[in-house]
C-alpha cells in the first residue's frame, strides 16, 4: 500500500502521461545536476518537462494509464521527458543532448498509449519542425486551387487574345486602342 506521498506522486505521474503527446524515457546516470537543469532550461520553452522518477511508481502510473510493456523500460535510473504540445521539438532536443553529453541514453518513448523504441524516437527528432511541416500541407492544399484558377481563366483569356488579333487584322492597334 503505497504511502499518501508516494500516492500524490503516482497521481502527478498518471496526469503527466495522460497530459502527454510523447514521453521519453531515459538513463541519465553520471549527468550532472548542472547539466541536468540546462537542458530542462533548453525545454521548458518547447512545452515539455524533464522529470526523474522512481520506476515503481511510473509503473504504476502507466498501468493506470492503460501503457503496457514499459515495464523492460524501467530500470535502472530512469528519467523521463514530458512533451505536451508538438513532439517533434522535444525530441529534437533530447537527441541533441544525448549525442552532445554522451551520457544520456534514450531507452524508449510512448506516443499514444503505445511503447516506441528509441529509433523510433529518433526518427520523430528528424522530422521537420512543426510550422515546416503545416507550410507544406498549406502548399498543398493552394497548389490545386491555384491551377482551378488558371484553366477557368483560360477560356477568357483566349476571348480576350482571338479579339485583339482580330482588331490588329482589321485595322491596327489592339482591341483597348479601339476603346
Amino acid at each position: 500500500m503505497p504511502t499518501a506521498q508516494k500516492a500524490a506522486q503516482i497521481d502527478d505521474l498518471v496526469d503527466r502521461l495522460s497530459r502527454s503527446q510523447l514521453t521519453i524515457i531515459a538513463d541519465y546516470r553520471g549527468l550532472s545536476v548542472d547539466a541536468l537543469q540546462g537542458f530542462r532550461a533548453r525545454i521548458r520553452p518547447l512545452d515539455a518537462e524533464f522529470k526523474i522518477a522512481k520506476n515503481t511508481l511510473t509503473r504504476i502510473a502507466a498501468e493506470q494509464v492503460g501503457i503496457e510493456g514499459l515495464e523492460r523500460q524501467l530500470e535502472g535510473p530512469t528519467a523521463i521527458l514530458f512533451a505536451y504540445g508538438d513532439v517533434v521539438a522535444p525530441a529534437k532536443a533530447v537527441s541533441d543532448f544525448a549525442r552532445t553529453s554522451r551520457i544520456l541514453q534514450v531507452r524508449a518513448g510512448v506516443m499514444n498509449n503505445t511503447v516506441i523504441n528509441a529509433a523510433d524516437v529518433e526518427a520523430i527528432s528528424s522530422l521537420p519542425p512543426k510550422e515546416e511541416l503545416l507550410g507544406k500541407l498549406v502548399g498543398l492544399l493552394a497548389s490545386p486551387m491555384a491551377r482551378t484558377v488558371g484553366v477557368l481563366s483560360g477560356p477568357s483569356r483566349s476571348i480576350v487574345y482571338l479579339a485583339n488579333a482580330r482588331v490588329e487584322k482589321l485595322g491596327g492597334g489592339t482591341a483597348e486602342a479601339a476603346d
